[in-house]
């Protein structure tokens, strides 16, 4: 997320959020090894060395950034979801014998199932860094 996508999500948060509201941007994702072979083309270093070393212990595959309850409850407001505080009470007896099916039969948002960036989008997203000038 750049400095001007995380201050478009503060003022929309301000403009449409309640107490307790989470706003999540939707945003697209890409693979480290993306990452990397569209750095080395933007620095022109083609035969430089990337090295896979596998998953880590302990490292996700992917970020989930609603779950499927989170989901269920959001407001989709076009380039972000608003999840509402959760107000409910600790009456768990509702839910004893019966619980939400709806619920079960919601998915979760992630970076596996969001738009996924090729080379050319992610450059594009690069060359907007400060940082990054190449």
């Amino acid at each position: 997320m750049s400095l001007d996508d995380a201050v478009d999500l503060v003022l929309h948060a301000f403009k449409n959020g309640r107490n307790g509201d989470i706003f999540v941007q939707k945003a697209p994702a890409a693979t480290v090894g993306l990452l990397a072979e569209t750095i080395k083309e933007m620095l022109s270093v083609p035969d430089h060395p990337v090295r896979v070393i596998g998953t880590r212990h302990g490292e996700k595959l992917y970020e989930v950034l609603l779950s499927r309850e989170e989901m269920f409850v959001s407001e989709d407001q076009g380039m972000y979801y608003r999840i509402p505080a959760d107000l409910r009470g600790l009456d768990y007896d509702v839910y004893f014998e019966k619980g939400e099916k709806l619920v079960s039969e919601a998915s979760e948002y992630h970076s596996h199932n969001t738009h996924q960036l090729d080379k050319e989008e992610l450059e594009k997203i690069l060359k907007k860094l400060p940082d990054f000038s190449v």
